[in-house]
């Protein structure tokens, strides 16, 4: 079998996530955004708006693609064989999700935290690994879809 190139594999995975459920990821993020802040607000302390926007992307990144590929054999032909290819390859599709929310957390760290240039890189990419391992072991939980049909 052929092995995949990397743009080969970025489009499978954007393939798959042309799908997601983008709307109910918006407001989970949102809600986990603003629910974070509230209570930095409440309990003591000063409310952190960097850490409320990131895990608000984090969980947006989550629900999106864990959404994703939650139905793998719904919507058009070419978006179920990518949906089965990331469910097959959970590591790989894994990797798209995470460089996004690490790419969007990013500004966040670097306009909000104050913490430099590489300080606000290295939080968004711990960010994203976070988004990356989470995403990945919960593919790798809902391999068998893939095969289910």
């Amino acid at each position: 079998m052929k092995e995949l190139s990397r743009s080969d594999e970025m489009s499978l995975a954007g393939a798959a996530l042309r799908g997601a459920p983008w709307k109910p990821a918006a407001v989970s993020g949102g809600a986990v955004a603003a629910t974070s802040l509230i209570m930095g607000v409440i309990l003591p302390g000063s409310p952190d708006i960097s850490w409320a926007l990131c895990v608000g992307i984090t969980m947006f990144a989550l629900v999106a693609s864990i959404g994703a590929i939650a139905q793998p054999h719904a919507g058009d032909r070419v978006t179920q064989q990518a949906r089965v290819w990331a469910l097959g390859h959970p590591w790989r599709f894994s990797l798209y999700p995470g460089l996004g929310a690490a790419a969007l957390m990013y500004p966040v760290q670097l306009i909000f935290d104050g913490e430099g240039i590489f300080g606000a890189a290295w939080d968004a990419l711990c960010g994203g690994a976070l988004v990356f391992l989470i995403t990945g072991v919960l593919a790798l939980a809902m391999r068998s879809r893939a095969r289910t049909r």
